[in-house]
């Protein structure tokens, strides 16, 4: 089911709440992989914890420093400012300012004026601004101006004097808590190795489990594991593995033994049909005899059929088989019995299948529609993950209601495509099995040509 049936098939229901439509929402966008929604629950965490101590614990850190710095460097720049309140000859404001640049490291200066610069924007997410500004006023509380922005290094702080300005420039290490970063790629970094080595365990542990998916995959398409199939991982995927094991070998077990059994039944009977024949063609001629020749054909070919039901296809080997070799042939066949078929392949003919099951499955339905049809239409369509085979007649059809029935083994239909005096009910039987075999299945609608479709439907 696609994404759009999905939401469609929501919507069928009628109004949800809000949360079931977050829920939905993310139903949708979230990833369906196993191994995706295991890194999510490892990183989501992860990313969570990580936000609340960078945001929580961090701005507090940052907040309590920056306050500390703060508040020390505007009481250095409140004692200048007392000693120029309490010295203000030129030679006093020179000697002033030399020790501020030695003990303070602080250059001061003064200009003439007490117009300051327009406030410049504050930067977003910065604390040192606000906490500055809020020291300066509860310290000084006199007109000032403040860039903490232009130069990266420096703070540039002028405040009001007179009939003077004082312009002053920290250093932003002083006022600042600038090496907090290093917890903060200290703590990325480690989140990084984490994931990697989270995203390596994963793999580890996903790759038996998709092995094991593979195999009960190509199982159900009849086919081997490609490179054999041995339980690895966690003792949980160890289990399910063996289980599958187990399962898979009593499977094959039953259809040997059921294989055998009806091998070994048909041989016997065929015995005693071949003693039969020879008594018969010792007995003279007569109407009778006839009929008991007709007899023993009809159970040598029930036998036969019995048999080829029984015996599938599950030890053949998957190779390559080309439809155009494949419908050549039956096109001969129609000829021969001044029928017509046409056929066509979509993509490339040759296809990955069990060879001579998969013949036996198209020539069933071909069979069985050259028996009851004058026309016969094949179109093969391969894609990259599907090969459908169409089957269009112009016949009698199949009633709908019996569709499903027909593919019961030795179901007759009284008046029908599959009544004939030779058959035995199982070709449609023998060619769902087969097409299930390969993980398909076969179906029958109606057609066009206005008698009977059947459709081929296999997984490549």
């Amino acid at each position: 089911m696609t994404l759009f049936d999905q939401i469609r098939r929501d919507r069928e229901k009628g109004p949800a709440t809000g949360f079931a439509v977050a829920t939905r929402w993310l139903r949708y966008r979230l990833p369906t992989g196993l191994f995706a929604r295991s890194i999510l629950i490892i990183i989501l965490p992860m990313l969570i914890l990580q936000t609340v101590v960078a945001f929580v614990f961090m701005e507090r850190h940052w907040q309590l420093v920056t306050e500390r710095l703060s508040a020390a460097v505007t009481r250095d720049i409140s004692a200048v400012i007392e000693l120029l309140d309490r010295y203000p000859g030129a030679e006093d404001f020179d000697q002033i300012v030399d020790v501020a640049a030695s003990r303070l490291n602080l250059i001061v200066s003064r200009e003439p004026g007490t117009e300051l610069p327009p406030p410049r924007p504050r930067p977003f997410f910065s604390i040192l601004d606000q906490i500055l500004s809020d020291e300066i006023a509860r310290q000084i509380s006199r007109p000032f101006w403040i860039d903490t922005v232009g130069d990266s290094r420096l703070v540039e702080i002028r405040i009001v004097l007179g009939d003077n300005t004082l312009r002053i420039l920290a250093r932003r290490s002083e006022a600042y808590a600038s090496n907090t970063h290093i917890f903060l790629v200290w703590m990325v970094s480690t989140a990084l190795v984490l994931i990697v080595i989270s995203i390596l365990f994963l793999r580890g542990q996903i790759r038996p489990i998709l092995a094991l998916a593979d195999a009960a995959e190509s199982f159900g398409k009849g086919q081997r594991p490609p490179g054999g199939f041995s339980p690895r991982g966690a003792d949980e995927v160890r289990r399910a593995g063996l289980a599958f094991i187990l399962m898979r070998e009593r499977i094959e077990r039953q259809i040997e033994q059921r294989t055998a059994m009806l091998a070994g039944v048909s041989h016997d009977l065929r015995t005693i049909l071949t003693r039969f024949r020879l008594q018969l063609a010792l007995t003279s001629d007569g109407p009778e005899l006839d009929s008991l020749n007709q007899d023993v054909d009809d159970m040598q070919i029930m036998l036969e059929g019995y048999l080829e039901f029984a015996k599938g296809e599950i030890e053949e080997d998957v190779g390559s088989l080309d439809l155009t070799v494949l419908f050549s042939k039956l096109d001969d066949d129609f000829a021969l019995h001044g029928k017509t078929l046409t056929w066509r392949i979509e993509g490339e003919s040759t296809v990955q299948v069990r060879p001579n099951a998969f013949a036996r499955l198209v020539t069933n339905l071909a069979s069985n529609a050259r028996r009851y049809a004058n026309t016969l239409e094949i179109v093969a369509r391969q894609t990259p993950k599907w090969l459908v085979v169409t089957f269009d007649d112009d016949g009698p059809g199949i009633p709908a209601d019996s569709r499903d029935d027909v593919f019961k083994p030795f179901f007759r239909l009284d008046e029908a495509r599959n009544l004939d005096a030779s058959g035995t009910g199982l070709g449609l039987a023998i060619a769902r099995d087969i097409a299930r075999s390969h993980g398909g299945n076969v179906v029958l609608e109606d057609s066009h040509l206005g008698g009977l479709r059947a459709v081929i439907r296999v997984p490549l």
